[in-house]
């Protein structure tokens, strides 16, 4: 798939997902075709011909400005992830993203700084590179993932032990699974990325369901709960940091909530899940 037939996909999806109450449009008589907009009432909104617009939809080569995108992305009430994430994927596909293949070592000895919190390096399409101890007691498999598996995504989705030990499962995977599109455009010519989108597919209902969906969101700093067997309800702050020296990768912790006791807990309850 190139860059226009990946950015038509996403403009019928987002089309789709936005209803003409949302946007001041009156629904009118009789049953719409389009479980969405259709595709004069986006034109009309961005101000471009329908046409023209068409034309954008079926993944034609016609070129298209930031300033003419942006507006289409206002219309489709996108908003500055989903803007972003527009503009990205109007740009050819270029060379993956350049990241190291292992966590470097500044980056293992400022997660290992972090214990008790459990934190991990986690590369560009969010693999996993290097964890800490606190990581393995909250998730112990982590020590079994290979390949493609040994990957956040894959575990959120792959794994069904993860329904149980994420409290709200499913509020969290989609919000991760947003977030994890939101930078996807740069990974279009990454064959790892495209075989792990595919077995992710292949292997979860909940996967195959919203990725087509074409959700994007910015990272939010968000509380998450965990029923653990050993060390009971933990309850930990969700954050992300990019290291400036090496922008493809991140490094993922579960921070202690002023008050609360669960990283203690967790690093003195040493049973497996």
């Amino acid at each position: 798939m190139d860059h226009r037939s990946e950015l038509a996909e996403f403009l019928r999806a987002r089309r789709d997902a936005v209803t003409p109450e949302q946007v001041g449009l009156p629904r009118g008589a009789g049953r719409r075709r389009t479980p969405g907009l259709r595709r004069e009432e986006v034109a009309m909104l961005a101000g471009v011909s329908i046409t023209w617009y068409t034309w954008l939809e079926q993944g034609r080569r016609i070129n298209a400005s930031p300033d003419v995108l942006s507006s289409i992305g206002r219309a489709l009430r996108l908003d500055e992830a989903g803007i972003e994430h527009l503009l990205d994927l109007a740009e050819p596909i270029s060379a993956p993203v350049d990241a190291p293949q292992e966590a470097p070592s500044a980056l293992v000895r400022l997660i290992e700084s972090m214990e008790p919190a459990p934190a991990a390096v986690l590369g560009p399409r969010w693999e996993f590179l290097a964890w800490n101890q606190a990581q393995v007691r909250l998730y112990p498999r982590i020590l079994e993932l290979d390949g493609v598996e040994r990957n956040l995504l894959w575990v959120l989705f792959a794994d069904p032990s993860i329904r149980e030990l994420i409290v709200d499962w499913d509020i969290h995977a989609r919000q991760a699974l947003a977030e994890f599109r939101a930078g996807a455009a740069a990974l279009r010519g990454d064959e790892h990325f495209a075989e792990l989108v595919g077995k992710l597919v292949a292997e979860s209902a909940e996967f195959a369901e919203w990725w087509p969906e074409h959700d994007v969101a910015q990272f939010e700093t968000r509380l998450r709960r965990f029923r653990h067997p050993g060390a009971g309800l933990l309850t930990f702050e969700y954050q992300q940091l990019a290291p400036v020296e090496w922008p493809g990768l991140r490094v993922a912790c579960q921070l202690p909530v002023p008050g609360d006791d669960s990283a203690e807990r967790l690093a003195v309850r040493h049973y497996l899940v």
